[in-house]
């Protein structure tokens, strides 16, 4: 009789080959969340969790002289889209004509709350024209809500957000300083004022979260207007939502940008971390720029 023939014995997996394992799943993990919901920018600050009945909800929605009114009920008809009511989509037409709102703050909402439905050809349609809106926050939100219709028009947006922000004066005059360089400010504070008579200040605010990475015009200085007065470097919370934003948008140029963040040792770890996953997704989505 025959001995058999021995079984071959499996090769264990090498230690790089168990990290790439772990990096594609974490990889998938973070997609899987991503098509879900990203949560988006204006959400800091507020809360609009209190249920709506439908009379009230007409009632928020239309109340133009309250924009916090509007804004509730834009969140709670985000809440039902998530819910799968298909009676939400009568309140559609009066959510799309918010798209010509004068106030930043209604819009900064609507262009989180139109990614909630990314079946919604009108929806994706009304955030290409809040790409072009005036207001930083508008722009981003769009950007970044246009992710989950799979429409990439917002990237070059989305990779300002890993970028420095540079803030202009407004007007012409005597700049008078607010804030210290290396100082971390809030969106929407007055890092200095613009002097154009002994009574004429105008505030120079920053739109975003940061720190103020470098001051381009000392106290006292007579600037021009839109003359460069501070380099912002970008919050975390933009840094960590533009970076999930390219795992599924990114592209090989993007690289050096994301490999930047890597080192900034002045972010969290997290961060840092979904910077290496977001640049290997785009190296295996791109294996042709290797």
């Amino acid at each position: 009789m025959s001995t058999p023939e021995p079984e071959p014995v499996p090769t264990p997996p090498s230690s790089k080959q168990e990290a790439r394992k772990k990096r594609s799943n974490m990889i998938l993990a973070v997609v899987a969340v991503l098509m879900v919901l990203i949560p988006f920018l204006f959400w800091k600050g507020t809360w609009f969790g209190r249920p709506l009945e439908d009379e009230e909800l007409a009632e928020y929605l239309s109340d133009r002289d309250n924009p916090r009114h509007v804004q509730h009920a834009l969140t709670q008809i985000a809440t039902r889209i998530e819910r799968k009511d298909p009676a939400v989509a009568g309140w559609y037409p009066q959510v799309l004509a918010l798209v010509e709102s004068p106030e930043p703050e209604l819009r900064i909402t609507l262009a989180w709350m139109l990614g909630s439905d990314n079946g919604s050809e009108d929806f994706r349609e009304a955030l290409l024209q809040l790409l072009d809106d005036p207001e930083l926050l508008v722009r981003r939100n769009a950007a970044l809500s246009l992710v989950r219709f799979g429409d990439d028009s917002g990237h070059e947006e989305i990779v300002q957000m890993l970028r420095p922000y540079t803030l202009l004066a407004p007007v012409a005059g005597t700049f008078r300083s607010r804030v210290e360089q290396g100082q971390t400010v809030e969106g929407g504070t007055v890092i200095g004022r613009v002097e154009r008579g002994p009574e004429d200040l105008v505030d120079v605010k920053t739109p975003i979260p940061g720190t103020l990475e470098q001051l381009l015009a000392q106290e006292g200085d007579t600037v021009a207007e839109n003359a460069l007065l501070a380099r912002l470097a970008p919050g975390e919370q933009h840094v960590w939502e533009g970076l999930r934003a390219l795992l599924l948008i990114g592209k090989p140029e993007d690289l050096p940008l994301i490999q930047r963040v890597t080192r900034n040792g002045d972010l969290p770890q997290g961060v840092r971390q979904q910077a290496m996953l977001t640049a290997d997704q785009i190296r295996q989505s791109h294996p042709e720029r290797e």
